[in-house]
């Protein structure tokens, strides 16, 4: 009986040690998670982050995490202060050990100086989505995250630059879809920020990849949530014969804009952002270029459970795209198609995946406009460019292979091709 029980209780204490290692229910590890979002799952940039943190929190379990998330919704960032008392209260309230945001405004709703919340808080790692201020900061437990999203703005315009060759070898298109010889396209963009122009840039590269003779007009709505200016500025690009209109704005505006004109006899065609826009524009949306935010969120949440210092090693600035599947493309819209995309798509995105195809490739764009902080070659394509916003100064411009190109979202996370290219008109 005495060595029954010293059995028994050898059992026992072992229990109670892999108990205090992994948790009595057979957790790794536990955190509990804020999220702070700008809008709902109503609009696609934030449905994207919802979608992405959700996936996250159920790989996480599958992997014997106990991760509990928190999440604030609606939370614009035109008042501050309201917006700190979010994040605040997901701390003192909540008990969250990590908090995102994913505004780009969201950063200046963190306070200053004492006050600052990653100051109040420094055993509390805070991850500012799509910032630009991590750097400069340089707080262990201040984030910035970007994904590689000009790669797939690249590859939605090499869909969208297929879809005008089959237009243009079926003699769709009239005078009034022509300036110059060249093809209109069209761009509603949200506000003249580098994030903005890197995107529509890289679109705009990725048509003329497909479809050469091309000239691209842009118009901002100042907002990166309104439907009814998304949708006129959409319009009033349609009615000046933009035959392709893409879009760096968060809601079915545009597509919706150009479903009706298509309607209306129009040629005209969408490619979206964030999300698949075929329910709101069957007839017109091609693609839309997508982040795939689970990776990101995996990632850090990851970080967080096992570095041992609450999330303070992840990277400060983090960016990565196709090569990790980090941004992508959403179904294409196959009915619009006279033949079948999908093959060259594929092997363009493989190039793009694989580094062969550099997206800001300065042999593919000049810009005569540009005369500060750079130097160009005889044919106006760059060889130098130190002149973006926010990196003191930084060289941006690398040659890699035999190719010179714009190396963006390496110095920081956060775009800052800022440059304004010749063939883009901003009306």
């Amino acid at each position: 009986m005495k060595k029954f029980l010293t059995v028994i209780l050898t059992a026992v204490l072992a229990l109670g040690t892999v108990c205090g290692l992994v948790g009595c229910g057979g957790s790794k590890g536990s955190i509990k998670v804020g999220a702070v979002w700008i809008g709902d799952s109503s609009e696609g940039y934030t449905a994207a982050h919802v979608n992405g943190i959700t996936a996250a929190v159920e790989t996480l379990k599958k992997e014997g995490y106990d991760v509990e998330l928190v999440q604030e919704k609606n939370a614009g960032d035109s008042d501050t202060a309201a917006v700190n008392t979010k994040i605040k209260n997901l701390v003192e309230v909540e008990g969250c050990t990590l908090v995102f945001t994913n505004s780009y405004g969201h950063q200046n709703c963190y306070g200053e100086g004492d006050n600052a919340l990653y100051n109040q808080f420094p055993d509390v790692t805070f991850c500012a989505l799509t910032g630009d201020l991590a750097s400069s900061i340089n707080k262990p437990n201040y984030k910035n995250a970007f994904t590689g999203v000009y790669q797939s703005r690249y590859i939605s315009g090499y869909v969208a630059g297929l879809k005008l060759n089959e237009l243009v070898s079926e003699g769709k298109l009239t005078a009034a879809n022509y300036d110059a010889g060249n093809i209109k396209i069209g761009y509603v963009g949200a506000f003249p920020f580098a994030e903005v122009k890197s995107g529509y840039t890289a679109f705009f590269l990725g048509i003329q990849k497909a479809c050469p003779n091309v000239t691209m007009k842009v118009t901002f709505t100042n907002s990166w949530s309104d439907k009814t200016l998304e949708k006129n500025a959409a319009s009033a690009l349609i009615n000046d014969g933009c035959v392709i209109i893409g879009q760096h704005a968060d809601t079915t505006g545009a597509p919706e804009a150009c479903e009706e004109a298509k309607a209306g006899g129009k040629v005209v065609y969408s490619v979206g952002y964030n999300i698949d826009m075929t329910t709101a524009a069957p007839n017109a949306a091609l693609v839309s270029a997508t982040n795939n935010w689970a990776v990101y969120y995996t990632y850090a949440i990851r970080t967080a459970l096992t570095d041992g210092q609450n999330g303070k090693t992840i990277s400060q600035n983090w960016s990565e795209g196709y090569e990790t599947g980090a941004v992508a493309i959403t179904e294409i819209n196959k009915n619009l198609f006279t033949t079948d995309p999908t093959a060259n798509v594929k092997a363009v995105e493989d190039q793009v995946k694989s580094g062969a195809i550099k997206v800001f490739d300065t042999s593919k764009f000049t810009c005569s406009g540009l005369t500060a902080n750079c130097t160009k070659d005889a044919s106006g394509h760059l060889t130098s460019y130190t002149g973006s916003w926010g990196l003191n100064g930084a060289e941006t411009i690398k040659s890699e292979g035999g190719v010179t190109f714009f190396n963006e979202s390496v110095v920081r996370s956060a775009p800052y091709f800022d440059i304004d290219i010749d063939g883009i008109t901003i009306i």
